[in-house]
């Protein structure tokens, strides 16, 4: 119990800190290109504490659930006093603003790969997600298994165990596996399904130390056992003959320091595809989640919220599962930092979406031979950035309350 608190405390802190750094990113950015940054501030309520450093008043607040930069002439509706007004934000150009605004998701992005960078570094990346098809180890012999503790634990001394055909047929750990029968195989995942359903004779492509190569493995057909779908009972099995030819991929993935930039890089660009394929989808589970709500069965793909989150964080940290929580978090830093550049008030890919208009707007007017417009006044604006807060607003608390009443659970 007490490692599961930590692990709350732990994640909701690593929230935390996520959200002071993209207000320190906004902050940083509008400093350097000269803005007036007025307030930063991490956390929401009564002040807890603030010092003055320069122009800048920096503090803490009680309700830790965010932070805020206050910069000066952020829109037209702030008000700004006669000093400020050279500096305010609004009079900078399109592309400062641009990059102001959007510094906060790209710490975000930044916060993802650092600890993706460390963990390959480190404890390695889970190979589930990058699925690289890169032999980790050859089998002495396959054979037929009716449960899984056989498929696991192979007895090469059972009746019908044949020698493997990776190793007769000179497969080796640390090959890669980039074609099966003339069909290219990107992850261990397509080498796996395009095995499956052969028989005897097959062409490798196989690149070892940097050079391909072919082989000719001849695939075996044993008995496996599958979910069976069909019965209508809750995990029941069924005895198929699938192809095999005895070899195993790595569970992770480990890297040196350099090599770490290359392996973090192709799990972030994963895991960016994989939070857009999220994104797309969560309007069409949010009924999935009031449904948990009144007692359904928590969908694991239904969207959680930070005390989903961290719950799972817990979860992961008592189970002694590291990696599943650094995952965890440094998806969790993707997910917010793609969603908050969503060209939506009062996110901060709003604002970029009306600093562009007012770009465009303005290049317009200047081909008419008409002067340029002002700032857009975010009063006609207001009763749209209203509908998406209450929207959001009670897309949190469905999320909230789910993840209080019926949490998504590791087991």
């Amino acid at each position: 119990m007490l490692a599961y608190i930590f692990g709350v405390v732990l994640f909701a802190l690593g929230i935390c800190v996520s959200v002071a750094l993209h207000e320190a990113g906004h902050m940083l950015s509008a400093k350097a290109f000269g803005m007036k940054v007025r307030r930063y501030f991490i956390g929401f309520g009564p002040k807890v504490f603030s010092f003055r450093r320069g122009e800048t008043e920096y503090g803490v607040k009680w309700i830790p659930l965010g932070g805020f930069c206050d910069i000066a002439g952020m829109t037209a509706l702030d008000e700004v006093t006669p000093d400020e007004a050279p500096r305010a934000m609004w009079r900078f150009k399109t592309w400062k603003r641009t990059i102001v605004l959007a510094a906060g998701s790209v710490t975000h992005f930044l916060l993802g790969f650092i600890v993706l960078y460390l963990m390959a570094c480190t404890m390695g990346l889970p190979n589930a997600m990058i699925g690289k098809a890169q032999i980790a180890t050859v089998a002495d012999c396959v054979q037929n298994a009716t449960t899984e503790d056989q498929v696991l634990n192979p007895n090469c001394q059972s009746t019908g165990a044949t020698v493997a055909p990776a190793k007769a047929g000179g497969l080796q750990p640390g090959d890669e596996i980039v074609a099966v029968g003339g069909t290219e195989t990107k992850t261990y995942s397509d080498v796996t399904a395009k095995i499956q359903p052969l028989s005897g004779p097959v062409d490798f492509e196989v690149k070892r130390d940097g050079q391909l190569i072919h082989l000719t493995i001849n695939v075996a057909q044993v008995e496996r056992p599958v979910s069976d779908t069909s019965s209508g009972s809750q995990g029941a099995t069924k005895i198929v003959k699938v192809g095999t030819i005895g070899v195993g991929f790595p569970t992770y993935l480990h890297y040196n320091a350099v090599s770490a930039f290359g392996g973090a890089g192709m799990f972030t660009a994963d895991m960016f595809a994989q939070t857009w394929d999220r994104l797309l989808e969560f309007p069409e589970r949010i009924p999935a989640v009031v449904h948990s709500i009144f007692g359904g069965e928590r969908d694991p793909n239904t969207p959680v919220s930070v005390v989903g989150a961290s719950r799972i964080g817990g979860e992961a940290v008592e189970a002694g599962l590291w990696p599943l929580f650094l995952i965890l978090l440094a998806s969790l830093n993707f997910f917010v930092g793609v969603f908050n550049l969503l060209p939506l008030l009062p996110l901060d890919g709003g604002h970029i979406a009306v600093t562009w208009y007012e770009r465009v707007r303005d290049w317009v007017r200047g081909l008419r031979g008409k002067a340029a417009g002002g700032p857009v006044d975010y009063t006609k604006l207001s009763a749209i950035t209203m509908v998406l807060v209450f929207v959001g607003g009670a897309v949190t608390l469905l999320t909230v309350t789910a993840d209080i009443v019926n949490p998504i659970r590791l087991q």
